[in-house]
């Protein structure tokens, strides 16, 4: 039996941040979803993707299969009922397909996760649904990923002692300090939610934190941040400044001034000294975001969207990034004024044009950043890259 994160169709509403990853991947709080899956049920997890990304994230099943969306959050009464699924049966809420239990060669089509097919018994789930389906969801619905996160990752678990210089606003036993963690000369405030700071990272002085907040493994917060929950800043990145309602993946760096609000930064991302995001238009209306699943704006029914970032993007200094901007992958963006509020993938200016960056010196940038933080770029990993290049050329800007 094995868990299989299925994109089920929503790999195009999530670009550019599953540009280079499955849905499963993305990670909306502590943990990305395909770790919450993996903890809370005991059982492997592949996913259901591309084909151009199965290389670097294989399918690996035997026997029957539970299928799920890969766009739901890992409740506890969501994994159960997905573990209780028999042979033939979908697990619905309010006609929508939830998960499958598979056997043999089949497979759920994208019109499957729409309306379940009628030769399978249907199964309700009356339990909470969080679901992701388009990228702000991720900060949207980022504090109750984060609380839940916090309650699997330290139940039954004792925190590393927090150092007396720091100023603890709400119940201390909110704070949790992974082994190696260090924070020192700051203020912590617990009202509104859990901070959680993981394996050897570190809170440098003077910072002000309000949680919900996460801080990955080998994360810095540099001196004097100011962060606003619910804000998750994942493994090794360094982040300094305003931050408000944010995710950061991974291996991103935002470690300058400037403000970062109700945004979303792939990993591998620089965003430049005083790099500022705008998150609320001047007239408080619904911000509309490109989307490459339509090509075209959409509405976000939202007040506050800020960025959008996927994969190895950066912004030169004092970039000004207009409310609602999706940036691609590896583009590199500069220059004064607002850039265009949709920059595709591999683009190379800002508001006085926007040029191709070329495919080499893209990769050896990224070859460079990678080898800052002790990794190397795989052969995998350039084909997916190489392979994006293609797919932002062909198509239409």
């Amino acid at each position: 039996m094995a868990i299989v994160l299925n994109d089920a169709g929503l790999h195009a509403h999530f670009l550019p941040l599953t540009a280079t990853r499955p849905v499963g991947q993305l990670r909306p709080g502590i943990l990305r979803l395909s770790e919450g899956w993996y903890i809370r049920s005991g059982t492997g997890v592949s996913y259901r993707t591309e084909r151009y990304l199965s290389a670097a994230f294989p399918l690996r099943a035997e026997g029957p299969m539970m299928e799920v969306n890969a766009g739901l959050y890992p409740t506890d009464d969501l994994v159960s009922a997905v573990m209780d699924l028999r042979p033939g049966e979908v697990l619905i809420q309010e006609s929508r397909p939830l998960a499958f239990c598979l056997e043999g060669d089949a497979l759920p089509s994208t019109n499957d996760w729409i309306s379940p097919p009628g030769f399978m018994r249907p199964k309700a789930f009356p339990g909470e649904v969080i679901r992701f389906e388009r990228p702000w969801h991720l900060f949207q619905q980022c504090g109750k990923a984060l609380h839940l996160d916090h309650q699997l990752l330290t139940e039954g678990r004792r925190s590393q002692p927090l150092s007396s210089l720091n100023t603890v606003i709400g119940d201390p036993d909110l704070i949790f300090l992974e082994e190696g963690a260090i924070v020192e000369a700051s203020i912590l405030n617990t009202r509104n939610g859990p901070i959680h700071i993981g394996r050897g990272a570190e809170v440098m002085e003077g910072c002000i934190i309000r949680g919900p907040f996460a801080l990955g493994e080998h994360a810095q917060l540099k001196m004097g941040a100011k962060v606003y929950g619910p804000t998750v800043v994942g493994p090794d990145c360094r982040v300094g400044g305003e931050v408000n309602n944010s995710i950061l993946m991974g291996y991103s760096n935002k470690a300058h001034d400037g403000f970062l609000g109700n945004s979303v930064l792939g990993e591998w991302c620089n965003l430049g000294a005083d790099t500022n995001t705008s998150n609320l238009k001047n007239t408080y209306g619904e911000v509309q975001v490109y989307s490459y699943a339509e090509e075209a704006t959409v509405t976000t029914a939202s007040q506050f969207v800020g960025l959008i970032m996927g994969d190895h993007s950066k912004s030169g200094i004092n970039t000004m990034f207009n409310t609602g901007t999706v940036v691609g992958v590896s583009s590199n963006v500069f220059g004064a004024g607002f850039p265009p509020k949709f920059i595709p993938g591999f683009s190379w200016g800002g508001a006085e044009g926007l040029g191709e960056h070329d495919l080499d010196k893209a990769l050896r940038t990224a070859r460079r950043v990678l080898e800052r933080r002790s990794m190397q770029m795989t052969g995998i990993d350039e084909a997916i890259l190489r392979h994006i290049f293609s797919l932002e050329r062909s198509d239409p800007e």
